[in-house]
């Protein structure tokens, strides 16, 4: 009896690996490549040109409750304020790559 629920448990443990979506890492240098390109222009080494406060650094992504790839994701894919929304131009791989770049940069102090 134990044998047969030890390879039943271990069907089960294979089916439920099996059907688990893989999260696949973002690669930071493409999430670098993405930021020269499209965020530099207003956020080079982590500020930002047009509101002096709300910057990419890690103090001011907490205090505004952007400290995660999620919130980073969202705003970048629908924009706000004087941000555009870049949904329509960058590929949801791009999008999810430059929020893994700024969340190392901001923990890094923008330092390299």
């Amino acid at each position: 009896m134990k044998k047969l629920l030890m390879r039943i448990f271990a069907i089960a443990s294979a089916l439920f690996v099996s059907l688990t979506p893989v999260a696949f890492a973002a690669n930071l240098a493409n999430g670098a490549k993405v930021f020269s390109g499209n965020c530099a222009a207003c956020h080079m080494g982590g500020g930002n040109v047009v509101m002096a406060n709300k910057t990419l650094k890690k103090e001011a992504l907490e205090q505004y409750g952007m400290y995660s790839e999620e919130a980073i994701i969202y705003q970048v894919q629908h924009g706000k304020n004087a941000m555009p929304a870049f949904g329509g131009r960058l590929t949801e791989e791009q999008i999810r790559d430059v929020a893994a770049y700024v969340m190392d940069q901001a923990a890094k102090g923008w330092a390299g």
